[in-house]
């Protein structure tokens, strides 16, 4: 087992020194005088005054236990502990897995709605898979394993009221330069962590999107070229897959199948097309591990707080039936 809050514990055992140190400093008495009482011997002899002493004896041994017991076990449910039984889901099964949402497509555009939507709904299944969302000019989503904030952001993305947001892809004007198809798959492939190299994560990018985004004769140059595309994605073991609208695009369907991914059409249901390539995400890469930390197990620290505080207050109870 081990704990990832040390000072949680540090700071209880300052705090428990502290108590007994003044526990031990206050005046035992309230500066009475008690009046000497005649056979004593005799009194503390009776069978039920016997009783009395062993109940309160036995109480207070009971409710000493048990206050500890629970303390610690609640100092020890706060300092994150690692290693115990628990029934989160063990992080290190599996190769973990980044998924790399690519947007080609305005944030208005019905599919690319039906994309978000999906996600929104498909990132709380994850379980060590991380997730980002990059656009045209914008890395939206960076990557991420915080679940939570992902889905809701691939909610907003998905909104009536999405058009209007201006932080998923600005208008930017370029005197020298269109932005191609390419440009915008290798803008996404730059935002997997160590991209220019190989990782031990499994990497999916997923792009949704028109197969060109050049305008009909357009001559302004593109910045990434088919080839240099292929080598960055073959680099950095990603596989590709993209739900293209509109027509096919060579350059995607050939990377897709390099890769090991797939290239679909969206005259469909996007989510289906979507659900067919999560269901066939990247496999894991032989000889390759990834340190994964341990889940939180504060399951049992919990538990037995739990039973303690509640034993605590049956005592009285148990004493007075006595």
């Amino acid at each position: 087992m081990e704990l990832t809050w040390w000072l949680v514990v540090i700071v209880a055992c300052v705090a428990l020194a502290a108590g007994i140190v003044v526990a031990l400093a206050m005046p035992g008495d309230d500066g009475r005088r008690l009046r000497p009482l005649a056979n004593v011997d005799r009194l503390t002899r009776l069978p039920a005054y016997v009783r009395a002493v062993r109940r309160r004896m036995i109480a207070t041994i009971a409710v000493l236990v048990l206050l500890v017991l629970a303390c610690g076990a609640s100092v020890l449910a706060a300092a994150r502990p690692t290693g115990l039984p628990t029934a989160a889901h063990d992080a290190d099964t599996g190769q973990p897995e980044d998924v790399m949402v690519c947007a080609g497509a305005p944030v208005d555009d019905p599919q690319l709605a039906a994309a978000m939507r999906f996600f929104a709904g498909h990132v709380p299944t994850f379980d060590t898979q991380r997730i980002g969302l990059t656009s045209p000019n914008r890395r939206v989503i960076p990557m991420t394993r915080d679940h939570q904030y992902a889905a809701a952001r691939f909610g907003e993305y998905a909104g009536s009221d999405a058009a209007r947001r201006g932080d998923f892809s600005p208008a930017v004007s370029y005197a020298n330069y269109a932005e191609s198809t390419e440009d915008v798959l290798a803008l996404c492939l730059t935002g997997f962590p160590d991209f220019d190299e190989a990782g031990a994560q499994r990497r999916s990018l997923i792009y949704v999107g028109p197969s060109t985004l050049r305008a009909p004769g357009e001559t302004r140059p593109s910045v990434v070229g088919a080839e240099q595309l292929r080598e960055l994605a073959t680099t950095a073991g990603v596989q590709v897959n993209a739900v293209v609208t509109g027509p096919s695009n060579a350059t995607l369907d050939d990377l897709a199948r390099t890769t090991g991914g797939k290239s679909e059409s969206s005259s469909g249901d996007v989510a289906v097309r979507l659900a067919e390539i999560r269901d066939a995400p990247p496999p894991p890469t032989p000889g390759q591990t990834v340190r994964v930390s341990t889940p939180e197990s504060p399951d049992v620290p919990l538990a037995v707080a739990v039973l303690a505080l509640a034993a605590l207050s049956l005592v009285p109870l148990a004493v007075k039936s006595r």
